[in-house]
């Protein structure tokens, strides 16, 4: 529990609070709130507390290198974003723990720590949330945030199950998926078979791995 001044209410974490956009932002400046991951839809507020352990960052880790790399043997225009607000302002919050603009048509973010505006960058293509404690959350409320936020893809990988479930998004609504669309060729099996070597090999052999495995599919393409 965290609270903004001393003489406001306690605020509740780990849940969605209603609450107005002006009275989020305020809650924003708290220092107390500085490791916190915050997000906001359409007149609720969600803070999350809860210290991330290494499963969380290993998992997070190996996602980011096998999709980045991904991208650069398929020769794409990519900017990856760890832990970045994407904003609407008066509607929409998120820190997704990985974000990609993919392709020909973004404009690099700007080089400051201000929050991305999607109305005037765009919204990231790729979102992506690594749920060690909160599936259930990432699959139901947050996955209709990066729907009303605007971007094209989402993946919820599942640390326990080393599972990645990912969705198209078109036209404020989200399906299932099996490859991703913003990647074309790129299978959730493989970032999964990525997530189940992780439990018994070092990045450096997966990463040698997956080099050899895209390589060899480009080739064959």
């Amino acid at each position: 529990m965290v609270s903004t001044t001393p003489t406001s209410q306690p605020i509740a974490t780990d849940q969605w609070v209603s609450i107005q956009w002006a009275e989020y932002l305020h809650i924003l400046e708290d220092p107390a709130l500085e490791e916190a991951r915050c997000y906001f839809d359409s007149g609720y507020m969600r803070l999350e507390m809860a210290p991330l352990g290494p499963l969380h960052g290993r998992e997070n880790s190996i996602i980011s290198t096998l999709v980045v790399l991904f991208a650069t043997l398929r020769g794409l225009r990519m900017v990856e974003l760890t832990n970045t607000t994407i904003r609407k302002t008066g509607l929409q919050d998120a820190q997704p723990d990985i974000a990609f603009y993919v392709g020909q048509g973004f404009d690099l973010p700007p080089r400051d720590n201000r929050p991305i505006d999607v109305l005037t960058h765009g919204a990231p293509q790729l979102v992506i949330e690594i749920a060690s404690t909160t599936l259930n959350d990432d699959l139901g409320k947050k996955r209709l945030l990066y729907e009303r936020l605007g971007s094209a893809e989402y993946w919820v990988v599942d640390v326990q199950a080393a599972q990645v479930i990912a969705f198209e998004i078109a036209e404020r609504r989200s399906g299932q998926v099996d490859e991703s669309r913003v990647l074309p060729g790129l299978a959730m099996t493989t970032l999964e078979m990525a997530l189940e070597r992780s439990q018994r090999e070092d990045d450096a052999t997966i990463t040698r791995w997956l080099l050899e495995l895209f390589s060899q599919n480009t080739q064959e393409g």
